[in-house]
């Protein structure tokens, strides 16, 4: 608007949506030597016929008019145009809701028109008027409600007609369908359809030259002398096709998949070979849509991805992409990111180069150009084949800089950026140079800061990620003691949104590995949330409810968590996940019962609210071992004494109000039937007859192999946990002997990853001198015995293992 250029010929707007009929009227009367005016193709729908009188009114040396998306184009101001701009050669009024047809077949100087995708044409009129039209050698009809009769009256009418475009009109398609040889006779004029091959008619168009009918694009734009009316119409042809293939794309029709597999995707790669820069841009926008077959979960179609790989599609967007244009730069980035969703061209992406271009257009100024970097960084680092090359490259530290680069409300850059951290700090090796790189900060910031749901998600998933590597970094450590970091998650845990909810418990889950953590996840209230959190999600995702269990099994490692968690409420809900049919939410719901179950009051109230059933179940019927394994501990950890439950239950502290009235003797019956079951299930008679009659150690071996619990050895018991299993070796009850003896061969077999702090709790606690009475006891069952000879003789493996 304020530019002194008078002499301006060309004007091209894009993303001007909001542009007014007084703003364009201004442009107008200041730029009278406009020959070309393009406002599209976002819909100009503040602009009515008013302004385009003023352009015709003001603009007389008017050449080509593009608009797009208006309401309403009456008779008065096409006919502005036709008497003010005599040389007015193209016209074209995109998705707009009505023209005048009459009136645009009175501008006699027309070449080109199209009016794809506008509504309410009254087609027996528009046919008849532009048929006349002396000089008009290129219409475009495509994405509109045109009759076949329509077009064929257009094609027979006209005299200078020689390209009729007619991609996507569904009457047309119909009658196609039915009648293949219904538009066989064009009468020398050619007709682009999607039942035609568009390639081939556009070659027909070099009569007398032979080309290759795919290269047609490339050999035209080669040629060093061209025929003036030829360069016109394929100038135009690459316009009007790379808008409405990126319509076309943006809808998705039904019944569409043949035409881009057959041609459509290589005509747009041939499009983004355009000397028109905004018919490149379309037409790696084009790429990026059409592979994308549902927005909402962001499915890329395999089939179409491959084929524009197949058709050299990567290594020409990897070098779009390197453009020192930054419009082009974007399409382009954003084409890369969306087919590297399918994993094939992810790894033409990474092979061709892709992941350096990618983390450097990362480090863009442009908000744009950045985000749609982020977003490929972020679909390629799903690949673990990719994270490190993405980490050598510099992409980490190029997309933690842009959480704080900018601010906030950008909501588009900061998800792609935090979800592509949550996938690399996945990795042991890239979570530590996410953590070096500034990321636990960064991320936090999100989290505490950010109220847009996507990036909160990514904020969040991320954070469980990078706490994710207790063993072999300190990140665990370093998220829970960066500032406000505990206090968002927890917070995080009440969003309204389910995915963020997840997230949240996820991280605070991880989180509560470390020793520290788990009680200062608590003092920030995350007992009370993650509590409430399990109470309202019994038709949640199994995602989401597997993590809550999960959060709530960390935190009641400690015992005032755990007796927190009952008194809270906490019981309840766990024993309807305990019931879950999947098996990640019924063994994360098995462990923390198993936890909540050390506790005599925690034992009461899972025994009140009809925990035992459940666990019993859980023991008898799960698919996996160690939801089996922990509903048993916890019956175990029940009635290894009952008297003490019943004593709690006289002085009614289990909940508030009174106790509920429950058989005890007939709940620890039961539970002692399935604990026997389920221990005789790791009993193979053949075996234990061997390791009975046998002191070799090979025999033993055998036995421990086939009764391993594989995921058993990450469990890590405290001292008072080990401390109860020693002391139910000499329960009066030969059941709980036996389940004692198994659990403790769990937690002390060698290479499990809690073994020797185990062996160190039994050595403290004297076992050994238990363990060789219950291998000794002539009352006790077999099961029991070899069970407890296996222990020793793990225990005396890590003795030797430490001496060394």
């Amino acid at each position: 608007m304020n530019l002194q250029a008078r002499g301006l010929q060309e004007i091209v707007g894009e993303n001007c949506c909001d542009i007014t009929d007084a703003t364009l009227s201004v442009i107008a009367a200041r730029h009278e030597a406009l020959e070309s005016l393009q406002i599209a193709p976002d819909p100009c729908e503040r602009i009515t016929s008013d302004a385009i009188r003023h352009v015709a009114m003001c603009c007389t040396k008017l050449r080509r008019l593009r608009l797009s998306g208006i309401r309403e184009v009456d008779g008065e101001a096409v006919g502005a145009l036709a008497r003010h701009c005599p040389q007015l050669e193209e016209i074209a009024f995109l998705d707009c809701g009505s023209i005048d047809e009459t009136a645009l077949g009175k501008v006699v100087s027309l070449r080109f028109l199209s009016v794809a995708g506008s509504r309410n044409l009254k087609w027996a009129t528009a046919s008849l008027s532009w048929s006349k039209l002396p000089n008009l050698i290129g219409l475009d009809i495509s994405r509109t409600d045109v009759s076949p009769s329509a077009v064929s009256r257009l094609l027979s009418m006209s005299k200078s007609l020689k390209v009729l475009c007619a991609l996507n009109c569904v009457a047309l398609e119909e009658e196609g369908s039915h009648s293949p040889m219904a538009f066989s006779n064009t009468r020398g004029k050619l007709l682009l359809a999607l039942f035609n091959d568009i390639f081939k008619g556009i070659a027909s168009l070099f009569k007398g030259f032979v080309v290759k009918e795919r290269g047609i694009f490339g050999e035209w734009r080669s040629w060093q002398n061209k025929d003036r009316n030829l360069n016109d119409i394929m100038s135009w042809i690459e316009w009007i096709l790379s808008q409405s293939l990126l319509r076309i794309a943006e809808t998705n029709p039904h019944g569409i998949d043949e035409f881009w597999l057959r041609q459509g995707a290589a005509l747009l790669l041939s499009l983004v070979k355009s000397s028109q820069e905004d018919v490149q841009e379309r037409a790696a926008t084009g790429l990026a849509t059409f592979v994308v077959i549902d927005d909402e979960s962001a499915t890329v179609d395999p089939a179409r991805a491959e084929v524009v790989m197949r058709n050299g599609g990567i290594p020409l967007l990897l070098e779009l992409a390197t453009s020192c244009r930054e419009g082009l730069q974007s399409e382009a980035a954003k084409a890369i990111a969306n087919l590297s969703v399918n994993a094939k061209v992810a790894k033409a992406v990474a092979d061709e180069g892709g992941i350096s271009i990618l983390a450097d257009l990362a480090r863009s100024m442009n908000r744009l150009v950045a985000e749609e970097a982020a977003g490929g960084l972020w679909n390629l680092s799903v690949g673990e084949e990719h994270k490190a090359a993405i980490a050598e490259a510099g992409g980490v530290k190029a997309l933690v800089d842009l959480i704080f680069k900018w601010p906030s409300g950008i909501d588009g850059v900061l998800e792609r950026a935090a979800g592509a951290l949550a996938n690399l700090a996945a990795d042991d090796k890239c979570s530590m140079e996410v953590a070096v790189a500034g990321g636990v900060h960064a991320l936090v910031k999100l989290a505490r800061l950010c109220k847009v749901e996507g990036v909160q998600e990514q904020a969040a998933r991320a954070l469980a990620n990078l706490a994710a590597h207790g063993d072999s970094n300190n990140n665990n450590a370093a998220v829970g003691q960066e500032a406000g970091a505990l206090e968002a998650l927890v917070q995080l845990t009440c969003s309204q949104n389910e995915g963020v909810r997840q997230e949240a418990a996820g991280a605070l889950w991880n989180l509560s590995f470390d020793d520290r953590n788990r009680e200062a996840i608590a003092a920030v209230g995350g007992v009370e949330a993650l509590v409430a959190l399990a109470q309202g999600c019994s038709n949640a995702s199994q995602g989401l409810q597997e993590r809550a269990a999960g959060a709530l099994w960390g935190l009641s490692v400690s015992e005032a968590n755990s007796i927190a968690i009952g008194r809270q409420g906490g019981v309840a809900p766990l024993i309807a996940l305990a019931r879950s049919d999947a098996e990640d939410v019924h063994e994360t719901a098995a462990g923390a019962l198993w936890n909540l179950a050390f506790n005599s009051g925690n034992a009461l109230r899972i025994v009140e609210e009809g925990g035992v059933p459940a666990l019993v179940h859980l023991c008898t019927s799960s698919g996996s071992k160690m939801a089996r394994f922990m509903a048993a501990l916890a019956l175990a950890y029940m009635f290894d004494g009952s008297h003490r439950m019943d004593e709690v239950a006289l002085v009614g502290s289990s909940s508030e109000g009174a106790s509920k009235s429950v058989n005890f003797d007939a709940a620890r019956r039961m539970a002692l039937k399935h604990i026997k079951d389920f221990v005789l299930t790791f009993s193979e008679p053949q075996l234990f007859s061997m390791a009975a009659a046998s002191s070799a150690p090979a025999a033993l071996a055998q036995v421990a192999e086939a009764a391993r619990i594989q995921e058993a050895g990450h469990l890590r018991c405290s001292g008072a946990e080990i401390g109860r299993f020693v002391a139910m070796l000499r329960n009066a009850s030969s059941i709980l002997r036996a389940c004692a003896a198994f659990a403790l061969l769990q937690f002390t077999i060698p290479g499990g990853r809690h073994a020797m702090h185990h062996a160190g709790l039994l050595q403290k606690a004297g076992a050994a001198r238990v363990l060789r009475a219950a291998a000794a006891a002539a009352t006790a069952p077999i099961e029991a015995k070899i069970f407890a000879r296996i222990v020793l003789r793990n225990l005396e493996h890590h003795q030797l293992e430490a001496s060394i």
